[in-house]
């Protein structure tokens, strides 16, 4: 169901950038306008014209700035880009850095990046970040110069460093271009249009893509089955659809895992918010509601591509919440998983239904650590912004964990409470075990995540609301294009890196 377009080829060389033959030298200058190693040959066979040339540009040296160069035959390439790495070059600042230079790059076929790299953490940011930054959605592009465009990727590109043949370099690379590949996935799933991605199709869709993927197991429960299994919460709001619910559960089991992760994903393919229906403005961007979803299959199946020794279930739940003659209606009552009750209140909190069933679906095979990804409310999004995502759960150390993961990854997420208050809340209902919905206009994000927690367990869990950052409305910016952003990918992939340390 993704767009099918070819991803570049990634190689580590020691060779000097002077004399490198590449269309496009990628180069790091900081503020003092001097070519950050390995690129000081550059500098060197401009002479005295590169810092004016430089200056001229209206290039300073910091982080974000960024200048081409034609090179007029000094060196072998064509064509430098620097940019900006102010003072200190974090992989943070080289993934995007990379990112910047790739949007930069036209009619080029290989692009060399000749960036500082102190250790295999860089060359693994820099990977990530050409990655990440050439991404296009072009699925339904059909006229000529949309074929073009597409056309101008580079198709090989060079990481220069002297760790070239590091063992640990060498690895780095592999996981940076692997983990952002699944990034990638995750923008093709929440970029495709949702009558193209019903809960049918992206099953179908996932069956496809682990096919490529070695010890990958996957499993589709259908209507009929998650009847059998008493899902109540998915059935409930794909009842209203005409596209029938599933339930998607991917498998991994190395030898030896050193820890069994749980991964739950929000993956309403479209919400129309039911019968308590969105404004029209705000259904446009609802083909996001399966990012949560898109995001824990994708880590998935990166962290089972890097064979790490990481046990994963990963369950996520599918369904279309549409307004119909048989769709769900404040008022209802519906049985989740497990025996649970919970009364409806309002058909545009689906999210945290479907998302019971598989908490309790991911909880019976025991995980050590549960985590659940979801474009969940509208209300973490006030608190934190559009690029900041929330952090939640039943375990302050986890919580913290994924926060300083995701600062390491270049994503954020800041920690929220669940208050006792909101707790109480949740337990309010007159006729039903739980209550689903808020019955008061504030801390909205911490209701739903209070709600959560009561089908977790005692399992240590974390839950992430993505709902800001899942979807860039806005401009490109970084490593993040407009649409689907891949959000929590890179940081899942990260806390099953650090899980796997603890087998020494």
């Amino acid at each position: 169901m993704a767009s099918k377009h070819a991803e570049p080829s990634f190689t580590l060389s020691s060779a000097s950038p002077a004399s490198t033959r590449a269309d496009v030298v990628v180069i790091g200058v900081g503020p003092d306008l001097k070519a950050v190693a390995p690129a000081d040959s550059v500098a060197l066979a401009f002479g005295r014209s590169f810092k004016p040339t430089l200056t001229a540009l209206g290039f300073r040296g910091k982080t974000g700035d960024l200048a081409v160069i034609p090179t007029a035959g000094v060196i072998k390439a064509a064509t430098v880009i620097a940019v900006g790495l102010g003072d200190d070059p974090t992989p943070t600042v080289l993934r995007k850095a990379s990112a910047k230079a790739v949007k930069a790059v036209h009619n080029a076929s290989t692009v060399t990046f000749a960036l500082p790299t102190a250790d295999a953490g860089a060359v693994r940011a820099i990977a990530e970040g050409a990655l990440l930054g050439g991404y296009r959605f072009d699925r339904y592009r059909t006229r000529d110069e949309d074929r073009e465009e597409a056309a101008d990727r580079p198709n090989a590109i060079v990481i220069l460093t002297r760790l070239s043949r590091d063992a640990d370099a060498i690895a780095a690379l592999d996981a940076g271009v692997t983990t952002a590949a699944s990034v990638n996935l995750t923008r093709d799933w929440v970029n495709t249009g949702p009558g193209d991605l019903t809960p049918a199709a992206f099953a179908d869709a996932v069956t496809e893509a682990a096919k490529d993927v070695p010890g990958v197991k996957v499993t589709v429960w259908d209507e009929a089955r998650l009847a059998k299994e008493s899902c109540g919460g998915v059935l409930g709001v794909g009842q209203g659809s005409t596209h029938p619910p599933r339930i998607v559960q991917l498998t991994y089991k190395p030898k030896n895992p050193a820890a069994h992760l749980a991964l739950v994903g929000k993956g309403i393919t479209f919400d129309s918010g039911g019968l308590s229906l969105k404004p029209g403005a705000s259904m446009m961007t609802m083909k996001c509601d399966m990012a949560g979803a898109a995001s824990v299959i994708a880590a998935t199946l990166a962290i089972a591509a890097l064979e790490l020794p990481v046990r994963v279930t990963c369950v996520a739940p599918m369904a279309e919440n549409m307004p119909s003659g048989s769709a769900l209606r404040p008022g209802d009552v519906l049985e989740i998983r497990g025996g649970t009750t919970v009364e409806v209140h309002n058909t545009d909190a689906e999210g945290r239904l479907v998302l019971a069933d598989a908490l309790v679906l991911a909880n019976e095979a025991e995980p050590d650590v549960l985590v659940d990804v979801a474009t969940l409310t509208g209300a973490c999004i006030v608190a934190l912004g559009e690029r900041t995502a929330g952090v939640l759960g039943n375990d302050d150390a986890l919580r913290g964990q994924v926060v300083e993961i995701g600062e390491s990854v270049g994503e954020a997420f800041w920690p929220l409470p669940i208050t006792d208050e909101v707790k109480s809340r949740v337990k309010s209902s007159d006729i039903a075990d739980l209550r689903q919905h808020n019955p008061k206009p504030a801390g909205g994000a911490l209701f739903a995540a209070a709600f959560l927690q009561q089908f977790v367990g005692e399992t240590t869990w974390a839950h992430l609301d993505i709902a800001g950052p899942a979807f860039n409305d806005a401009g490109a910016y970084d490593e993040v294009p407009k649409g689907g952003t891949g959000a929590s990918v890179r940081t899942l992939v990260g806390l099953a890196e650090s899980l796997a340390k603890k087998i020494d």
